[in-house]
């Protein structure tokens, strides 16, 4: 035991204290290493996550349309039980529900003002689905030109850094190196988060503008058959 313990001659002591600074780097060291132009893009990268959570959240829960729901509106109106079809799309509690709840609460109105109502309320709910998506566009934009700034004040770090010492080596310059590489990078990051984020709300509201549209068309076939539209005149 007395021998394990007496370093062997000529053997190089090892230093603790040398082990440290062969540790990984931290997340945040690194991203403190950019600069103050990281603090913008940190706050654009949490608002846009938020914003892209809150879209999908809303959007998913306005658009859901049961794959019966013109059917029942369709037979109910053919019956004629039009305060039944209002309550059955005011109970859907979504877009597509509040938008045939007015239509149906306008029959007995000439076709084009019904028409015109299923028009005018869809647009409203499209408005409401698209609300602050324009936010993520413009993050999109922002944040690549912040990391680009970023760029730029790393080269003038590392000229200053220069004229300063009067010396060129790698440790003079590192610290502009890494603000430049590094703010470069987060800018990018974060404005491919945003641009994906936009694009892929945007598909979902398309893709409910197409069912919307299929469901107003069948909608008003209905009502514009012969003896249907003599009773609703």
């Amino acid at each position: 035991m007395i021998l394990l313990q007496v370093p062997t001659a000529g053997a190089p002591a090892v230093d603790s204290t040398a082990v440290a600074p062969a540790q990984s780097m931290q997340l945040f060291d690194l991203v403190a290493k950019g600069g103050w132009v990281m603090i913008p893009i940190s706050l654009l990268f949490f608002f846009a996550l938020y914003m892209i959570i809150e879209r999908w959240l809303f959007i998913r829960s306005n658009t859901k349309v049961d794959d019966n729901f013109i059917d029942n509106v369709k037979d109910m109106v053919l019956q004629g039980n039009i305060k039944s079809a209002e309550s059955f799309c005011k109970n859907q509690r979504n877009s597509i529900g509040r938008i045939f709840e007015k239509a149906v609460g306008r029959i007995g109105s000439p076709i084009r003002e019904i028409e015109g109502t299923l028009e005018t309320v869809g647009q409203i709910e499209l408005s409401r689905l698209e609300k602050n998506l324009g936010y993520l566009g413009i993050i999109a934009g922002i944040a690549p030109m912040l990391g680009f700034i970023g760029t730029i004040s790393g080269i003038i770090r590392i000229f200053y850094d220069i004229s300063l010492s009067d010396n060129i080596s790698v440790g003079i310059i590192a610290g502009g190196l890494y603000e430049k590489m590094i703010t470069s990078g987060a800018g990018l990051i974060v404005g491919v988060i945003a641009y994906t984020g936009y694009h892929l709300l945007n598909m979902f509201i398309e893709k409910f503008t197409l069912k919307l549209e299929i469901n107003s068309f069948e909608f008003m076939e209905v009502l514009q058959k012969p003896t249907e539209a003599a009773r609703v005149r």
